[in-house]
């Protein structure tokens, strides 16, 4: 959904447009056809000239404009439809045919010719591009100096100040968001509000420095060139692997397949142990499917079990034994290998289970893109107790990728804090998580076991572990007897919809050392279409032992949500909420408050506003911080603008699943924030951020109602 020209032509200011209350026509502002996908949950329609009636629509277009036959509260809810009052019901308006559009209906798609340039002359033109007045040296903008530099001419940044000043745009409206920081501005001439700094003369001689907040767990470049070198070493990590019959840096999984299918004592010689080649390295897990409750139950089980489950299992298993029979290796000592199975546990968990206290405290969930830390930090400002950072890549983290390490970092704010990682074999996580023990400042480490995307389920790695209970439960035991810190999982019901599993699994997950466990109401099939299944999180909650706190996950939107899900009986601990603080960020304060916010438009504006400036401090006050603010914001508009304000509803609170009608706000600011237009969204934007640049589009990223049961069974 590329931005489209707003139907608001005429600019209103931030101060005025808050104010004003009347009542705009149909056609001003823009707004996106929603359709309904397979499962009955709104999506956006990729074709934005395409009208379909929801409810309130049909109405008006039946009776040529007017509302008389509109639906009932009733009729609309049972149909999954937003009941917004009648009086602010407008008709859908009227999109301009696009080429695309155009080509679609003729049975053909638009074909737009694009020079496909060379990687020689892409580096070219980088290279020419840093040295343009625009890409002034940090150095010298800083000091407004071009003698600042260290580098001096072997810079590979420009030193032309006078060109940077010439070519700069305007100021920004507003202060420098480092203003009152206790340090100047880190970015000097090369602010978007340079023009403020002079204010910091009289600020110092009243010493009103007051914003003391600050960053922590940034990359240090020394660990960074160690870990390029690959010169770090995995002490703690590696003793553990080995413990688990994986060998160190570089080796496979080293356990006997027959002593861990039979679970008898490993003692032997040398001769009798076989050993996993690291190109044949996979799981021995048997897959049994309960007839009670519909539910995919997965375990190891012994031979004879095994050969009732069918011939397949029983052929991989002959298959893999032939394989390691005929390409022996490197052999594990006898004395690593003479425990049974019950004591390698005892011995991995001779340090107490690390426990973390989740009751009753709002949980924000770790939400990739829009889960970043300003975003964190309004959440943190409107009440939530819990938050973690955005899901990072082990393997990426391994290679020092800064980018990756970015999502560990934490504000001072975030007072119970812990970071998510996801990876597709245990000895990844087992070093991932002794790493960023030693360089991070975290409360607890989460790991991913139920991420839906396909690039990483098809890498072995989220969802794609509730199929493979033996490795799920070695990547849990390897990364809780590694780390000081606790350890907690979040998981999917299951893989396939209509076949749960998390239940089977949850014994051997607290076993395993895992200290919580957050379930998602949805298999990884589902992703996020049809309503949580929280009956089935309940029934998991119940059968968890109490040394494993259970956290509830979906679909929480309001208050009544969230005590309907901790009432008596339920067993959770507490419950995350994810989209529904991105759709709205102050449900913790109505938590907290037990009561139905009908917030103003100035008050979410307020919260925009608040998020901008955390931005600012965060991506940096230059141009680049300035963009990248703005691309952040633009993502978290897109969830922002389904939010109906309670005081336009018939019947409260919003459910998630409602879909939206197009409808009036209660003024210009308000009707401005229901579009679903990216033209809007980006209004929006250059009213916090001043105009975008030329050229600009944005399309969000996300995929959150996608529905593929074709490609995943």
């Amino acid at each position: 959904m590329e931005a489209r020209v707003s139907q608001l032509d005429t600019p209103l200011p931030a101060e005025e447009i808050a104010h004003d209350v009347s009542v705009p026509d149909e056609s001003q502002t823009g707004t996106q056809a929603i359709r309904e996908d397979k499962v009955g949950s709104p999506c956006l329609d990729e074709n934005p000239t395409k009208q379909v009636d929801t409810g309130a629509e049909a109405a008006i277009s039946a009776d040529g404009g007017g509302l008389l036959n509109y639906p009932s509260a009733e009729e609309l809810i049972a149909k999954a439809r937003a009941p917004v009052k009648k009086e602010y019901i407008r008709s859908a308006p009227v999109r301009s045919v696009t080429a695309k559009d155009e080509g679609d209906k003729n049975g053909t798609v638009a074909k737009v010719s694009v020079e496909k340039k060379s990687k020689r002359q892409l580096k070219r033109e980088r290279k020419e591009g840093k040295k343009s007045a625009q890409n002034l040296c940090v150095a010298v903008a800083r000091a407004g100096d071009v003698k600042a530099c260290p580098y001096g001419e072997n810079c590979r940044y420009s030193h032309d100040l006078d060109g940077f000043v010439a070519q700069k745009p305007p100021d920004l409206p507003g202060k420098c968001p480092f203003l009152y920081k206790p340090e100047p501005c880190h970015y000097g001439i090369a602010c978007r509000f340079a023009g403020t700094h002079i204010e910091r003369d009289s600020m110092e001689k009243e010493a009103v420095f007051n914003d003391t907040a600050y960053e922590m767990n940034g990359l240090n470049k020394d660990l960074q060139k160690l870990i390029w070198k690959k010169a770090v070493k995995f002490t703690k990590a590696d003793d553990q692997l080995k413990k688990l019959g994986i060998l160190g840096k570089g080796k496979p999984k080293m356990e006997n397949i027959a002593q861990q299918q039979h679970g008898a004592d490993n003692t032997g010689t040398k001769d009798d142990l076989q050993v996993f080649p690291k190109e044949e390295r996979m799981d021995t897990e048997s897959c049994a499917l309960s007839n009670e409750n519909n539910s995919l139950v997965f375990s190891v089980e012994d031979e004879d079990t095994e050969q009732n489950n069918g011939a397949d299992c029983q052929h991989k298993t002959n298959c893999m034994e032939e394989e390691l029979k005929s390409e022996p290796e490197t052999l594990l000592a006898k004395d690593d290998l003479h425990i049974s199975e019950v004591d390698r546990d005892a011995k991995m968990n001779l340090r107490e289970k690390k426990l973390i206290d989740f009751r009753g405290k709002m949980y924000l969930a770790p939400l990739t893109t829009v889960g970043n830390l300003p975003f964190r930090r309004l959440c943190k400002l409107l009440g939530a107790d819990i938050t973690c950072g955005e899901m990072a890549m082990c393997v990426n983290l391994l290679q020092g990728q800064a980018s990756e390490w970015a999502l560990l970092r934490r504000h001072s704010s975030e007072d119970l804090f812990g970071v998510q990682i996801c990876a597709a074999y245990p000895d990844m996580v087992a070093r991932a998580v002794e790493l960023i023990e030693q360089e991070c400042t975290v409360d607890f480490i989460d790991i991913n076991m139920g991420c839906p995307i396909d690039i990483v389920v098809n890498k072995g790695a989220g969802s794609s572990l509730l199929t493979k209970p033996a490795r799920l439960q070695n990547t849990i035991k390897a990364a809780a007897g590694t780390m000081e810190k606790p350890l907690t999982v979040k998981v999917r019901t299951g893989y396939f919809e209509g076949r749960n599993c998390v239940h089977s699994l949850i014994p051997d997950i607290s076993k395993s050392g895992a200290a919580a466990i957050t379930i998602h109401g949805r298999t990884r099939q589902q992703r996020y279409s049809k309503l949580a299944d929280w009956d089935y999180i309940y029934q998991c909650a119940r059968q968890a032992p109490d040394d494993l706190q259970v956290v509830g996950n979906g679909d929480i939107l309001a208050y009544t949500d969230w005590n309907e899900h901790l009432k008596n009986g339920s067993n959770l601990s507490t419950c995350m909420v994810a989209r529904g603080a991105l759709i709205k960020p102050w449900i913790f304060t109505e938590i907290k408050e037990q009561r139905h916010w009908d917030i103003s438009s100035g008050e979410r504006f307020d919260i925009l506003k608040d998020f901008v400036r955390f931005g600012l401090q965060h991506w940096g006050s230059d141009k680049k911080g300035v963009e990248t603010t703005r691309h952040f914001l633009l993502e978290w508009l897109s969830y922002y603008y389904r939010y109906i304000p309670a005081g336009l509803l018939d019947v409260v609170p919003q459910r998630i699943n409602w879909r939206l009608p197009s409808y009036f706000g209660r003024n210009d600011l308000e009707s401005l924030m229901a579009s679903d237009s990216a033209a809007d969204w980006v209004r929006i934007s250059e009213m916090l951020l001043g105009p975008a640049p030329a050229g600009f589009t944005f399309t969000p990223k996300h995929k959150s109602n996608a529905y593929d049961s074709a490609d995943n069974g």
